[in-house]
């Protein structure tokens, strides 16, 4: 595989290998987001990975290969560590909501900072875990990227879900991964991916509710 000249010419050939509609101004705000990433990753540690070619191949298209699975207009990053893949979601559909959460507070605020600085106006911040975040309004989509088992995924999670809504966990090799669901309150759908640029194994696990579930429950959530 031929490295691209500039991370620039990285990011637009994968958009395009991804079939995804990006703009200039878009692309532009992604290759800041890295930048920045790598910039406070200096002194905060926020990622191991400190070529930018890598990381718009590992954070950037990864984050962005799994955007024709959300749905809705509410979507919530679990687990999101410095900001994936909410943070290239967001960026490239701004008329989803995204809220991205994590128990770490300097990573979230990070993405304070890049929000702000790049003019995001569709992502908020949550300092929590999923399991105790009590939501307003529960989500249409939510995401996490190699965070926790698919079964603990299902339980910290469900109660942030929309009746009809869909959970995402983005995964490396599918076959190690086992789901537990005794109730079968969930289907199961394998999405293998292909991220340009990455010569490593993915996969998009999608869970659905096939059971009816009780209504969202928002005076329960004051």
């Amino acid at each position: 595989m031929t490295r691209p000249a500039t991370p620039q010419q990285a990011l637009a050939d994968g958009v395009a290998a991804l079939s995804l509609s990006v703009s200039a101004e878009q692309q532009s705000q992604l290759l800041e987001l890295i930048a920045l990433l790598a910039k406070w990753s200096r002194a905060y540690n926020l990622t191991a990975i400190t070529d930018q070619h890598e990381m718009v191949s590992k954070h950037l298209l990864d984050s962005l290969s799994i955007a024709p699975f959300v749905q809705g207009t509410r979507a919530l990053d679990v687990g999101t560590g410095a900001g994936f893949p909410g943070l290239p979601l967001a960026i490239i559909q701004p008329d989803r909501d995204w809220v991205l959460l994590d128990s770490n507070a300097k990573k979230l605020r990070f993405i304070d900072h890049v929000t702000l600085t790049l003019g995001i106006h569709n992502v908020s911040t949550v300092h929590a875990r999923a399991e105790s975040y009590a939501a307003e309004h529960a989500f249409d989509t939510v995401v996490c990227r190699a965070f926790t088992a698919l079964d603990r995924f299902a339980a910290m999670a469900q109660h942030l879900l929309a009746s009809d809504g869909l959970l995402l966990a983005m995964k490396g090799r599918a076959e190690t991964e086992t789901f537990d669901d005794p109730a079968q309150q969930w289907s199961v759908e394998n999405h293998p991916l292909v991220v340009p640029l990455l010569d490593e194994e993915r996969h998009l696990i999608a869970l659905r509710r096939h059971r009816p579930v009780p209504v969202y429950d928002e005076q329960r959530m004051t």
